[in-house]
């Protein structure tokens, strides 16, 4: 990799100083199980990286009146032995559970899951975010896109998001404190993914000069909610379709209800139809059945991923009855 500067500040106060105006400048090192691999393989080159790992503000899960507060340093494994998440929020333990690397679970972040870079074969081979040639022709389109897009592929973005969390945590109305030396915003989870135009821009809501510093979930006591993967092998892998859901019901109707499908879309999917398909009716097989066809109504499959409509209306139906208590 080319050779950087390293700094590990103790304060959120000394990183904003350590950060840069423009991509490229410095690069924030979280776990380390993205980052490393993009600097290996000179994707990003960053002359400075900035190790969050001693930032105390950042670590740690608390419980408030709001909901529940995650540090953006708290790890996958701190994540699973959380006692209130796995009492409430089944489809976070999941996700994280999908992660089946055991050192992944270990050094990946909350932070890092959310902010990771696509996995697309064309981005990580160093044909940039959109995947063209030097001609700006696109590759996505004619050439190896098995893994690619599936919905909101119209424009040049093909690639599909890979955070495992994110759908769960849109499904859950997340919302996410990004901080700068400026100040804080908050951002709803659903509108922290963006689906880029251009080459420079990036796939998340996030400057080069901010840090994701903390996720806080509503509270989640009566949502019935849970995540279900498809995915190619066990072992270490992404998953081909996910689906993570949140309802909540009245007797034994649907009175609102979240539908967010994951690996298929440049951002985590959040599916109106399908949420539409669900309320002011029972849950039963029949209905996460409707559901899942309405959620995938409107994808339009490239030349060689037809296959993951099924999966995604498979992920979509198990989840939803898995919600239930009815898998």
């Amino acid at each position: 990799m080319q050779a950087f500067e390293y700094a590990k500040p103790a304060t959120l106060k000394e990183a904003f100083g350590l950060l840069g105006a423009q991509w490229g400048e410095a690069d924030l090192l979280a776990g380390g199980t993205d980052l490393l691999s993009l600097m290996k393989d000179y994707i990003h080159k960053p002359k400075r990286v900035v190790s969050l790992t001693g930032v105390k503000e950042l670590k740690g899960i608390k419980s408030s009146s709001d909901g529940l507060h995650i540090g953006a340093m708290v790890t996958l494994e701190e994540l699973l032995g959380n006692a209130q998440v796995r009492k409430e929020y089944l489809s976070l333990v999941q996700a994280a559970r999908g992660v089946t690397s055991p050192q992944i679970r270990a050094m990946g972040t909350v932070g890092g899951d959310l902010c990771q870079r696509p996995r697309c074969w064309y981005f990580r081979n160093g044909f940039g975010l959109l995947a063209r040639e030097g001609d700006g022709k696109e590759l996505v389109p004619n050439g190896e896109n098995r893994y690619h897009a599936i919905l909101g592929n119209s424009g040049p973005a093909k690639f599909v998001s890979a955070s495992s969390l994110g759908p769960a945590l849109i499904a859950l109305g997340a919302k996410l404190t990004i901080a700068s030396g400026s100040g804080n915003r908050n951002v709803d989870a659903d509108k922290f993914f963006l689906t880029p135009n251009d080459p420079a821009s990036r796939e998340v809501d996030l400057k080069p000069n901010e840090i994701l510093t903390e996720i806080v979930v509503p509270p989640a006591a009566g949502t019935k909610n849970a995540t279900y993967e498809v995915r190619q092998k066990e072992a270490l892998d992404w998953p081909l379709a996910t689906a993570s859901v949140a309802l909540k019901t009245s007797g034994s109707t649907v009175s609102s209800a979240k539908v967010v499908l994951g690996h298929v879309a440049p951002t985590p999917w959040n599916s109106a139809e399908a949420a539409q398909a669900l309320v002011g009716k029972p849950l039963n097989e029949s209905t996460a059945k409707a559901a899942a066809e309405a959620a995938l109504a409107g994808a339009t499959p490239l030349s060689q991923n037809r296959y993951k409509i099924q999966l995604a209306k498979v992920a979509v139906k198990r989840a939803l009855l898995a919600a239930a208590g009815k898998a």
